[in-house]
């Protein structure tokens, strides 16, 4: 596991909330960073006691993507393998965030740009302060929306849309992502982090096995047919009955009060 300042990582009440740290960079990405955020993340889909994923950035800034001082053709060779970039670090990153069995929600405190925007999105909930922006920056060097983003942005906006933002670049407000249904929530700045907590912290109190079967099962619609996804919504379902949540769950409704769950 690797471990580093890079990212910050502190686990309470079930919620493992793990702080992007490089605020003097807008919090971008270079190899160590990679590798911290995923030791993080393996440590949440291995330890028992977490129970919900909190993602957030130190700083004025979310994300900023790539650290582009890492990938300057100048100080190079030749130019940048950036197909073994995406292949080593941002697609087994969006692949370890989709897998686990947990929600993953997102803080968006301030920019998130190019590939910090796609990580964003690939969070199961994301809220975002209200002077943050989402950029597909790119386009600005030549480059399309990785990170998963050019699969997130058509299915989430619709294919104009997607083309638009990737295309011109343009910074879309927190409020207009959370109209257009991109994210999940825009909150007022000084309530952000109070309230995404909040709702973490009640997530990690659920019931959890349920909440991994649920991702799974709204995770596969976007590329199931109709009749595939019945049968998997009927195996998922069955083994939800036999779950301890599931028993807990009903009990407490009927002796009316709060369940204990414990993810099992």
């Amino acid at each position: 596991m690797s471990e580093s300042d890079t990212v910050l990582v502190g686990l309470a009440d079930g919620v493992l909330e793990v702080t992007l740290n490089r605020p003097d960079r807008l919090n971008s990405f270079n190899a160590e960073m990679h590798l911290a955020l995923r030791a993080a993340l393996t440590r949440a889909a291995e330890e028992d006691a977490v129970r919900c994923v909190l993602l957030t950035g130190a700083g004025r800034g979310f994300c900023a993507g790539q650290d582009l001082g890492d990938r300057d053709p100048r100080k190079m060779d030749g130019p940048p393998d950036l197909g073994a970039t995406v292949r080593n670090y941002w697609a087994p990153l969006v692949r370890q965030i989709r897998a686990l069995p947990m929600p993953v929600v997102c803080a968006v405190n301030g920019v998130a740009a190019g590939a910090g925007s796609s990580v964003a999105l690939a969070c199961d909930l994301t809220f975002a302060a209200q002077s943050a922006k989402f950029i597909q920056s790119f386009s600005k060097v030549g480059l399309i929306p990785d990170t998963g983003g050019s699969w997130n942005l058509p299915r989430l906006l619709g294919e104009q849309r997607a083309k638009g933002l990737a295309l011109t670049a343009m910074p879309l407000s927190a409020q207009q992502a959370a109209d257009w249904g991109l994210i999940w929530q825009c909150l007022p700045d000084d309530a952000l982090m109070a309230e995404t907590r909040a709702l973490a912290a009640r997530l990690a109190a659920g019931p959890t096995f349920g909440y991994a079967a649920t991702k799974r099962a709204i995770q596969a619609a976007a590329t199931n047919p109709l009749d595939a996804h019945l049968d998997l919504e009927e195996q998922l379902m069955k083994a939800c009955g036999e779950s301890a949540d599931y028993a807990e769950g009903v009990a407490a409704f009927l002796d009316k009060r709060q369940p204990e769950f414990k993810g099992r």
